[in-house]
């Protein structure tokens, strides 16, 4: 199922979490830790959106609803129009780590979505060579994860990722443990990446600077409970190239107003 004109790919609607707290007494109350509440929120076909927030607002808690890893306490999240109740096909999830299997080739693992879906063996392996060339890793096909560098990892994992042709990429914060140069190269791949498979993508990142990068809105969170505080346009172009809207004059203007919102200087006194 694809998404209607105007629809969106993913849609948050009222959606709230509520976790058992295990340390709590009856005196304390109902026992139950809120993670976000009442978030509403739509991301449009083609779109890439950030998730910017205090450390345990729920933005990997959204994420885990978003891809049915995590069911909601209230409210409904649909993928391209349908309910999420459970994992399933339109939903990609990318994270800090790699996660590539250690006795499986680099071309393997990328092979490995479509593999599960029972995809043969030829088609899976002629993508997989695509994407990994897009990667540019077609020298490290046959090499195994020990091999490559950490960065090189993550481009095999956002191949992995692509191979099997998801509606919605869900990534938390996937260039997080990489070097600020290394991390800079990957968000080029990734900003021209989206642009040329036109790719729907939720992103969370603490990297303010790479939000206004790679996205076409950011959105800001509160401190737990989690709601969305404010939504930003992010109006620089070139969101194909984010090396270069990083030199933008503008960008300096949206991280100031992102860290007012964050309220970063009242949390580093």
């Amino acid at each position: 199922m694809t998404a209607t004109a105007n629809a969106p790919r993913i849609e948050f609607r009222d959606v709230t979490k509520r976790f058992a707290n295990p340390h709590s007494t009856a005196r304390q109350g109902n026992g139950f830790v809120v993670a976000v509440e009442g978030v509403s929120l739509s991301i449009a076909d083609g779109e890439v959106v950030s998730l910017i927030g205090p450390s345990g607002c729920g933005k990997s808690t959204l994420l885990n609803m978003g891809s049915g890893l995590d069911p909601v306490s209230a409210g409904e999240v649909h993928v391209d129009g349908e309910l999420v109740t459970k994992p399933n096909r339109h939903v990609a999830f990318m994270l800090q780590k790699d996660l590539l299997l250690p006795w499986r080739t680099i071309v393997e693992n990328v092979e490995l979505g479509q593999e599960i879906q029972g995809v043969s063996s030829r088609e899976r392996r002629t993508l997989a060579l695509e994407l990994l060339a897009k990667c540019r890793l077609t020298d490290f096909v046959d090499h195994y994860p020990h091999q490559l560098s950490g960065g090189m990892r993550q481009r095999a994992a956002l191949a992995r990722t692509l191979a099997v042709d998801p509606s919605v990429l869900l990534m938390d914060e996937p260039f997080s443990a990489l070097d600020a140069q290394t991390k800079m190269v990957l968000q080029q791949d990734l900003g021209r990446t989206l642009a040329d498979t036109g790719k729907t993508a939720l992103f969370i990142t603490h990297d303010l600077v790479e939000a206004v990068a790679l996205s076409d809105r950011i959105l800001v969170m509160s401190q737990r409970p989690g709601r969305i505080i404010e939504e930003i346009d992010v109006d620089i172009g070139d969101r194909d190239n984010p090396m270069k809207r990083r030199q933008h004059p503008k960008v300096g203007d949206y991280v100031v107003r992102l860290m007012n919102l964050l309220h970063v200087d009242q949390a580093a006194a």
